[in-house]
């Protein structure tokens, strides 16, 4: 996933693409547990996608002013 696609998302929807990322690593580390992922990076994409939502989410909260205790 382009970090373009993901910034013109809503924080509702990055949230939403969150949660489906997270399942789908879920899935691929059972998958690669269990010996029968095809494609052994499909696992560190994903981490790199989850990555990219969570700082788009933070730069939308820091732009919004709240920073949420953070220092």
């Amino acid at each position: 996933m382009k970090i373009n696609d993901i910034k013109t998302l809503t924080v509702s929807e990055l949230n939403a693409k969150l949660k489906e990322l997270n399942s789908e690593l879920f899935n691929l580390r059972f998958s690669h547990a269990t010996r029968s992922l095809a494609n052994p990076m499909a696992i560190h994409n994903i981490k790199k996608d989850i990555a990219r939502v969570k700082t788009v989410i933070r730069e939308k909260e820091i732009a919004e002013g709240g920073n949420n205790g953070n220092k």
